[in-house]
């Protein structure tokens, strides 16, 4: 594969799920939902020991975004407090982390704590297309998602802000839900491709491979002044063999490491696999 230097600057993004499979909304392409019972590890808070610690892992694998995630509908008192002191636990190593919130649905004010505890960013997905969100959640609208990034830029946190491809979704809604994510301007963008499993409703993703490469090539045309266009969720089931060539489709970052509830690629092999291919792994200051 060649490499021109126009894409040579990667940026990786590590996540962490510091509450896992506790949310009580039906979104059709989520195995964190508690009603669809997927066979995935569930817990209430990780140990602020062990968050810290893979913070310090992922800066060692490269990670120029460290991302806190948790499940639920969106920011509770309780959730708050804890995501604000893993926050300050991870920022007080002065690792050179981007620190990144993703915490569902969030106010003005609790977005505002965020940014005092030391988050730099904010992760809210709008997921799909406005007029097809009804049919993959129920329990809460497409308009909260869209108001909670609004309300992230009024506080002036960095928005990042994408959505999943193969929900059964139309290319006409893919491209929709490209628009309204462009008419946000974020700072970065991921794609995620729909990995199947068996617990959840939805069928198993029917986009192809050349679809997924043109979806990427999509996104970067609709939001051309995104700093990253990541590719996270299904990267390595969707992509195989040909996952580096997103970068030559429009992809300039992904995420390294495990997922939410599914294993990733080794970090040590993505790592080497870029350097034989001569990319060159970069870092935006926080």
């Amino acid at each position: 594969m060649s490499v021109n230097d126009k894409n040579k600057d990667i940026f990786l993004c590590a996540i962490c799920n510091i509450e896992s499979g506790t949310c009580n909304e039906d979104c059709k392409f989520c195995t964190q939902s508690v009603k669809y019972k997927a066979d995935i590890q569930r817990y209430k808070q990780k140990e602020i020991e062990q968050i810290v610690e893979e913070a310090k892992r992922a800066r060692e694998n490269n990670a120029n975004g460290f991302c806190l995630v948790t499940a639920g509908k969106g920011l509770t008192d309780k959730r708050l407090k804890f995501v604000c002191e893993a926050a300050r636990a991870v920022k007080k190593e002065n690792l050179g982390l981007i620190l990144i919130a993703c915490n569902g649905t969030a106010s003005v004010e609790q977005l505002q704590t965020l940014k005092e505890a030391g988050v730099d960013a904010y992760n809210h997905n709008l997921e799909t297309a406005q007029d097809f969100y009804s049919e993959i959640v129920t329990t809460h609208s497409w308009e909260e998602r869209y108001q909670t990034c609004k309300n992230v830029k009024e506080v002036g946190l960095r928005l990042v802000c994408g959505g999943i491809f193969g929900l059964g979704e139309t290319q006409e809604q893919r491209v929709s839900m490209l628009e309204s994510i462009a008419s946000l301007e974020p700072m970065n963008v991921p794609l995620n491709f729909f990995i199947h499993n068996p617990a959840l409703p939805i069928n198993a993703s029917t986009i192809s491979r050349e679809e997924a490469f043109d979806l990427i090539k999509l996104a970067r045309k609709m939001v051309p002044n995104a700093m990253k266009i990541m590719v996270a969720g299904g990267r390595e089931l969707m992509f195989g063999e040909e996952q580096y060539k997103i970068f030559e489709n429009g992809a300039n970052a992904f995420v390294i490491g495990d997922y939410l509830t599914t294993a990733g690629k080794s970090a040590k092999e993505d790592m080497e696999e870029l350097e034989r291919l001569g990319f060159k792994i970069t870092r935006e200051k926080n």
